[in-house]
């Protein structure tokens, strides 16, 4: 476990919107939902905290990105569901061109022509 924790990548700021929008882009999903996927995409690299997600998930909703509803989970919980606004959907490519201009930057920097 310790081995674990040392390997677990820390998100640069901003990076947990991309992730959340780019989730909620393939359906609506409550906060545990969303953390599993992003964890699952990223084979168990990126493991988002509740004390992360939650916080960030009310300031997409602030924003307008996402909206949020209150449903019955398949284990029969409520739980506050998050979809993706037409807002949130522009958001994303706007949030993903950032991240790819970052992440060339970046490169420029660790290997200089």
């Amino acid at each position: 476990m310790a081995r674990a924790h040392r390997q677990r990548v820390e998100l640069l700021q901003g990076t947990l919107d991309l992730l959340i929008l780019r989730t909620l882009q393939w359906r609506p999903q409550h906060g545990h939902g969303i953390s599993v996927a992003i964890r699952s995409s990223s084979q168990d690299v990126l493991q988002i905290d509740h004390g992360s997600l939650y916080p960030a998930l009310h300031r997409l909703e602030r924003q307008g990105w996402v909206d949020a509803e209150w449903k019955t989970t398949e284990n029969k919980q409520r739980a506050k569901y998050y979809r993706l606004t037409a807002a949130g959907r522009r958001q994303v490519q706007t949030e993903r061109d950032r991240w790819t201009r970052l992440t060339e930057a970046i490169a420029r920097v660790l290997d200089p022509a």
